[in-house]
């Protein structure tokens, strides 16, 4: 079969094995694959996939069922329209996949709409639900609006009751993700987004929970006005790693600050993500309350072009690429 290999920081398609299959695991006819920031990084050498996985990039797919393992519950059948979460190698024609690590793809949805669902979908979950512990009518600071990761949190806190506050570089983008319904969306082209951040505060709207994929000066400068007991989590560090904390303002306000990083967690932890994602989320997917943003869809041969578009920051959106 076919897949993207990694050599000297470019993808290069390349003839490889086809994956042998475990007894608790699903094969999967891969027909597309979502990319995301964790890729560019593993293309550059700096985020390796997990031991157990194939080397070549790639965190969610969407596809049909191949084959089944002797474990596997009978629930599951051949030809399965599936999308699924991989801890590494989904940029392949295949890939043999836990059975407890895919879900069917919700009703109305396409091949590569599903396949931008998994990894995204089950980290906005995860940092907003279990990490940040939301409760419906809290405030939501969700930075990086035109991500392809907030193009699916804005809409799911939304669709749970938050009021969100988010951030994008100019007019352009702030236009373009006007539809995702943050209340508020900061150009800090124009704006200091921590003055915003502190105006919301004293409008009655100070930040509960973050969803941090910056970082960067802004939380320390953040922090004094967040609300009593936020939740503050840091998934990523795109604009620094480094920040000058206030400790009084930890203190005082009794801020829970901690990292989160789902390729880290264990199966059984992803496999209970899915479960409620499935249990909590699908339906509104499938009822039009929560939409995935698809910025791009680009062929297989064309992936070095897909991981430019995310290098530069264009997609509004996810992008995605057409194995088949």
């Amino acid at each position: 079969m076919k897949a993207m290999l990694v050599e000297n920081e470019k993808l290069v398609m390349s003839e490889v094995e086809m994956p042998s299959l475990k007894e608790d695991e699903v094969l999967i006819e891969v027909h597309a694959a979502a990319l995301n920031r964790a890729d560019i990084l593993q293309r550059k050498g700096s985020y390796p996939s997990p031991k157990e996985c194939p080397p070549w990039p790639g965190l969610e797919i969407a596809g049909y069922v191949k084959k089944i393992g002797r474990a596997v519950p009978s629930k599951i059948k051949i030809g399965d329209a599936v999308c699924a979460l991989l801890g590494g190698g989904g940029y392949a024609e295949y890939a043999a996949v836990p059975y407890n690590m895919i879900l069917p793809i919700p009703k109305g949805l396409s091949i590569e709409e599903a396949a931008a669902l998994p990894e995204a979908y089950a980290t906005c979950y995860l940092n907003l639900f279990i990490e940040g512990r939301f409760k419906e009518g809290e405030t939501l600071f969700f930075p990086a609006g035109a991500s392809g990761l907030a193009s699916v949190g804005i809409p799911m806190a939304k669709a749970f009751g938050a009021y969100v506050i988010t951030s994008v570089l100019d007019e352009e983008k702030k236009k373009a993700i006007a539809d995702l319904g943050a209340d508020v969306i900061v150009d800090t082209s124009k704006e200091d987004i921590v003055e915003v951040i502190k105006r919301e505060a004293e409008n009655g709207h100070p930040i509960d929970v973050a969803i941090d994929c910056l970082a960067g000066d802004v939380i320390g400068r953040a922090f004094p006005y967040v609300n009593e007991g936020c939740r503050w989590v840091l998934i990523s560090t795109l604009a620094g790693v480094e920040t000058t904390v206030p400790l009084r303002a930890l203190l005082t306000k009794g801020i829970e600050f901690k990292g989160s990083m789902l390729r880290k967690r264990s199966v059984s932890e992803k496999s209970h993500i899915l479960t409620e994602l499935y249990e909590k989320v699908w339906e509104k997917i499938e009822d039009g309350e929560m939409r995935q943003s698809i910025y791009k869809v680009l062929p297989f041969e064309m992936a070095n072009e897909a991981h430019a578009i995310l290098e530069k920051g264009e997609n509004v959106g996810k992008v995605v690429l057409k194995i088949r």
